[in-house]
């Protein structure tokens, strides 16, 4: 109230002072008519050339590494800063070590805080390390200093905009190690380029030949020449796998989520890709999970670009729990539109019926495909025409602890 009514205090005390005769009280005016104004002043010019910036050692890592975060403050002017607050949002999921956050009303963000004072042209640094043992996009900030004079009459906020991201990966792991079999469990490289056909897309005719299936007869040709023709299809030499991604883990989406059982299959998709590209395949990820605020699902069209891995484990690092459509419904929609010699390769911690109607389905019209099941309740290894692997739980926790055991608390 002193604060608003300042120059009201300050007559009365006049006034005071000079009925009563109380020297005391005019040398108090005296001092507050002195002191408010440089006070003010002080306040109001506390926060100029004040720099606050994060520096990351890594903006992409892998699920289970550390990175190295410096944060600086810095007064760059004569005027010292008596007293300077900021605080940082930063996301909940991740530890920073020998560091306690705090709460924050905003769900899933925790506050750094820094209390200091600095002098003329004075700066600070503070280095912490980052434990990434999750998976996602995180961001830092935005971050909140606060100020004032030195006799603590006013102070001064002010929001600092600058948002720094964090991609964290899942996990890749050698596919041994997550109980493939072999080096090559999606099939082998025979030759530098192997030439395929797209059925899709017809490029011509020619005569019927005695190894030729009834499939590529092209009656309507046939009828105009007289004799059987079949389809020329447009052949290409590059060995396409895409990756047909099941987010759920239940047969039901009300029945839940198993974070652990969904994380492992996130984890399975990602180090399958990064397989697939060391062996040099066209590879691509489709998905029934969504990225936060969408409502569609993930679809990475096969490519061999440099950044190509780099797209699909971004897009495995930010996929959500949210399934968009069951997995035999995005496996009908999408496999229209996909090359006719890609390899599919089904990864799912739930195998139901209708999944593996829609499989058959497919495999009936001469597509290839691999299903890769961590459901403990699918056991069947005899589907003609359909490679099965039946992965087994691993020592590594997906969801971001290693042996089941979890952290203790620092």
């Amino acid at each position: 109230m002193l604060r608003e009514n300042l120059a009201s205090v300050v007559i009365v005390l006049l006034i005071l002072g000079a009925i009563l005769g109380q020297s005391a009280l005019l040398l108090i005016a005296i001092l507050l008519v002195t002191v408010v104004p440089v006070s003010w002043l002080w306040n109001r010019l506390v926060l100029k050339r004040v720099t606050y910036s994060r520096a990351f050692s890594e903006q992409r890592v892998f699920a289970g590494e550390t990175i190295n975060l410096s944060v600086s403050l810095a007064n760059a002017k004569l005027l010292p800063v008596p007293w300077l607050k900021v605080q940082d949002q930063f996301p909940a999921e991740l530890e920073v070590v020998g560091r306690r956050l705090e709460a924050s009303h905003i769900p899933r963000r925790m506050y750094l805080t820094h209390t200091i004072s600095l002098g003329p042209y004075e700066g600070i640094r503070w280095d912490y390390t980052i434990e990434c043992d999750r998976r996602g996009f995180y961001f830092f900030g935005p971050a909140q200093i606060a100020s004032g004079d030195i006799f603590g009459l006013f102070q001064q906020d002010q929001k600092i905009d600058a948002i720094d991201r964090l991609i964290v990966y899942p996990r890749v792991v050698e596919l041994p190690e997550l109980g493939f079999p072999g080096k090559d469990p999606f099939g082998e490289q025979k030759a530098a380029q192997r030439i395929f056909e797209d059925p899709s897309r017809t490029i011509g005719v020619r005569e019927y030949h005695p190894e030729d299936s009834l499939k590529r007869v092209h009656w309507k040709a046939t009828a105009r020449h007289g004799d059987l023709q079949v389809r020329v299809y447009e052949p290409t030499i590059t060995q396409q796998l895409i990756i047909i991604l099941n987010v759920a883990t239940f047969a039901q989406p009300w029945m839940g989520v198993n974070v652990a059982r969904q994380e492992q299959v996130i984890s399975i998709a990602a180090s399958t890709a990064f397989h697939a590209t060391k062996r040099k395949f066209a590879v691509g990820l489709i998905a029934n999970g969504s990225v936060p605020n969408s409502d569609q699902p993930i679809k990475v069209l096969p490519g061999r670009a440099p950044d190509q891995l780099t797209h699909i484990l971004e897009a495995l690092a930010a996929v959500t729990s949210f399934a968009t459509s069951s997995i035999d419904q995005l496996l009908r929609a999408a496999s229209p539109g996909l090359a006719w010699g890609a390899t599919f390769v089904v990864i799912t911690a739930v195998v139901t019926d209708r999944l593996l109607a829609e499989m058959m389905r497919l495999r009936d019209a001469g597509r290839r495909l691999v299903l890769v099941s961590t459901d403990p309740q699918f056991t069947q290894d005899d589907l003609p025409g359909i490679t099965v692997y039946h992965l087994p739980a691993t020592q590594v926790d997906f969801a971001g602890r290693w042996d089941g055991q979890r952290k203790q608390e620092r």
